[in-house]
C-alpha cells in the first residue's frame, strides 16, 4: 500500500512539462500612482524624484477560481473514478509568493476485485450479518468536504530572456481540516450479497490480475448502487455529526494565462489526514478473528482542471504574473526614469563646434565659422573673415593681397563711365561710400565686439554726413522663425545705433526679409534714394528673441 501513496503526485506536471512558451506583452508603468495603495504613497514619491531608486510595490488583483476534477484516495480498498469540485481565493503578497483559502466537496469510491475476509471487527460494523471468514470484495463511497489555507509558490515568472510568460508553474503547501462520510454497499435489499459464484471465478482463474475486468464485470451486474451502510469511523472531534481530521496538503500545477482577466489551471493535490478510514478500512486480513490494523494511512488525492478570475478596480495583474525585472530592463533599453548625466561634449576652440565634427580644431577665438568648424571666408578669396580687411572682394578684383584686399583692373573704355559714376550722388549730396556687414552667430541677437566696433564707423560716417540716410537689411523669411530672426537682428542693429551711438532714429530704413542674402548677415547701405519705413511692428512678437 505504501507504494500507492504518492502515485500522480506529479504526473500531470510532467505531463505538460513541454508545453510551449507564450509571449505575452510587458508589465504595468511603475509611474502610474493609481496603483500603488496610499501606505506606499510615499515610497512612490521618493522614487519619482530620484531619491530612492526602487519602485512601490503596486496593489494587484485578487483571483478567484473554481475547479473540478477527478477525486481518487489510495488506501485499503482499490480506487475507482470519483469526482470533486473545489472554490478558492488567492492573493498574492510577493511575486513568487501568495496566500490561497482552498474549499473543496469530493466522492470518491472504491471496488477491491480481489476477496477479502470478514473479520470480527468489520463484522461489528459495515458487514453485520455476515460472518467471521466469509468472502466479500470490499467497497466504499467516501463523502469528503475540506477547507485549507495555503502557501502558494511560483517558480518562472522572474525571467532573464522575455518580459513575461503566458503561463506559470507552481507548488504548494498548507493545512487545513477534513470533514468525511463513508458508506458501504454491503447489503442487497435487505440481504447480504452472496459471493460464492465471484469467488470461484477468481479462484478458477489461472491469471487472476489478468481477468480483473471480468471479475469487475461480475461484481457490477451483481451489486446495487445503494452503499446504505455506515462504514467504520474515528471516534473523536466531529463536524456536522461527521469525523473532523487536521490535515496537511501539497501538490502542484500549471496556469495558463487567456487574457488579463482570465486564466486556465491544472492541478494534481494531495491531502494527508490522520486517519485510515477514508475508504471506510483499516484491518489487515491476515487473521479473520484477530485482525490488526494496516501501519499506513489513506491519503487523498484530487487531480483538477479549473478557471481562475481576476477581480479589483485599479489595480495590476496578480503579481505572479508579472516579471519583477521588467522594469529594469526596460529601463536600461529605453530610460525614462533613470537620472542620466548631461552630455559634455569637447570644444578645444570654443568655436561651437565639438572636436569630433570640428575640422579646424584650432581656429582663432571669436573667428566666425561654418557648420565643420572652419573659419568662414565669405567672398571666398582665401583669405579667413577674421583676417580679411575687405569682406567681399569682387571674383574679378581677385587675387587679393594678405589682408584681403584686391586690387580691380579698370579697363580704359569705362574710364569715363567710372568717373561719372565716381561723382554720381545718389539722392543729393551724400557721399558716405561703402558701409560693413555685421555678422551673427547661430540663432543670437546679441551684438559682437566686434560687430560693435563696426558700427561705431557706421556712426562716424553717418555724424560725417548728416544728409545720408542708412538701409538696414536682414535676410532670409522661408518660415515664421525666421522671419522674426531677421526682424529681431534689423532692430538690434538700428537700436545699437540710435541707443548708443546717438544717431536719429528717422535716420535709417528699416528692411527685414529680404531674398538673396546670407541669413546670418544683415547689411548697411546707403539708402539715401530709397522709399521705406523707419520703424516696424515685429512680425511675430510671441517668437522674438532677447539679446
Amino acid at each position: 500500500m505504501a507504494s500507492k501513496k504518492y502515485t500522480g503526485l506529479f504526473g500531470l506536471l510532467c505531463l505538460l512539462s513541454s508545453g510551449a512558451f507564450a509571449q505575452i506583452g510587458g508589465s504595468y508603468d511603475v509611474q502610474d500612482s493609481s496603483v500603488i495603495p496610499s501606505k506606499r504613497l510615499p515610497q512612490h514619491t521618493e522614487f519619482m524624484a530620484n531619491n530612492y531608486a526602487f519602485p512601490a510595490k503596486p496593489r494587484n488583483k485578487w483571483e478567484i477560481g473554481v475547479k473540478g476534477g477527478y477525486a481518487t484516495i489510495s488506501g485499503d480498498v482499490r480506487s475507482r473514478p470519483g469526482w470533486g469540485a473545489g472554490l478558492h481565493v488567492r492573493k498574492a503578497l510577493g511575486y513568487v509568493f501568495s496566500l490561497r483559502a482552498d474549499f473543496g466537496y469530493y466522492q470518491a469510491r472504491g471496488q477491491n476485485w480481489q476477496p477479502g475476509a470478514v473479520n470480527r471487527i468489520t463484522v461489528q460494523n459495515q458487514y453485520a450479518g455476515y460472518t467471521v471468514g466469509d468472502h466479500v470484495f470490499y467497497n466504499y463511497k467516501s463523502t469528503m468536504y475540506d477547507g485549507s489555507l495555503q502557501g502558494v509558490f511560483t517558480l518562472n515568472n522572474i525571467r532573464f530572456h522575455k518580459a513575461k510568460s503566458g503561463f506559470n508553474i507552481y507548488g504548494f503547501v498548507g493545512v487545513g481540516g477534513l470533514v468525511y462520510d463513508v458508506k458501504v454497499n454491503a447489503l442487497n435489499g435487505n440481504s447480504i450479497y452472496d459471493y460464492t459464484n465471484v469467488y470461484n471465478q477468481y479462484q478458477a482463474s489461472p491469471r487472476p490480475y489478468k481477468d480483473r475486468k471480468d471479475l469487475r464485470k461480475a461484481l457490477k451486474d451483481m451489486q446495487d448502487d445503494s452503499y446504505e451502510t455506515q462504514a467504520e469511523r474515528d471516534k473523536g472531534a466531529e463536524l456536522f455529526d461527521k469525523p473532523f481530521k487536521p490535515t496537511f496538503v501539497f501538490g502542484g500545477g500549471m496556469q495558463f494565462r487567456l487574457s488579463k482577466t482570465l486564466s486556465l489551471s491544472i492541478e494534481d493535490k494531495v491531502t494527508v489526514a490522520k486517519t485510515d478510514l477514508l475508504d471506510g478500512m483499516q484491518w489487515q486480513e491476515n487473521d479473520a478473528t484477530a485482525p490488526a490494523l494496516t501501519p499506513d494511512k489513506d491519503i487523498f488525492n484530487f487531480a483538477s482542471i479549473g478557471l481562475n478570475f481576476n477581480i479589483g478596480g485599479k489595480s495590476v495583474e496578480p503579481l505572479w504574473w508579472l516579471n519583477p525585472l521588467d522594469y529594469a530592463y526596460n529601463e536600461l533599453n529605453a530610460p525614462r526614469h533613470m537620472k542620466l548625466p548631461k552630455p559634455v561634449l569637447d570644444d578645444a576652440d570654443g568655436d561651437g563646434v565639438t572636436d569630433q565634427f570640428d575640422q579646424e580644431p584650432n581656429t582663432p577665438a571669436g573667428a566666425p565659422v561654418d557648420t565643420r568648424g572652419v573659419s568662414r571666408d565669405t567672398d571666398g578669396d582665401g583669405v579667413p573673415d577674421y583676417k580679411d580687411k575687405e569682406l567681399i572682394t569682387p571674383t574679378q578684383c581677385q587675387p587679393v593681397d594678405a589682408d584681403g584686399v584686391g586690387k580691380c583692373p579698370e579697363p580704359e573704355c569705362c574710364k569715363e563711365l567710372r568717373d561719372k559714376l565716381a561723382n554720381y550722388k545718389p539722392g543729393g549730396n551724400c557721399q558716405i561710400g561703402d558701409l560693413p556687414s555685421i555678422s551673427f552667430k547661430g540663432k543670437t541677437v546679441v551684438l559682437s565686439n566686434d560687430s560693435k566696433a563696426l558700427l561705431a564707423s557706421v556712426a562716424q560716417k553717418m555724424r560725417d554726413h548728416s544728409d545720408c540716410k542708412v538701409a538696414v537689411v536682414g535676410y532670409c523669411s522661408t518660415n515664421k522663425t525666421e522671419q522674426q530672426l531677421s526682424w529681431d537682428r534689423v532692430n538690434a542693429v538700428i537700436n545699437h545705433l540710435v541707443e548708443k551711438e546717438g544717431i536719429s532714429a528717422d535716420r535709417f530704413i528699416f528692411k527685414y526679409g529680404e531674398m538673396n542674402g546670407d541669413c546670418n548677415t544683415v547689411d548697411l547701405r546707403d539708402g539715401t534714394g530709397e522709399e521705406g519705413p523707419t520703424t516696424v511692428p515685429a512680425p511675430h512678437p510671441n517668437l522674438r528673441r532677447r539679446g
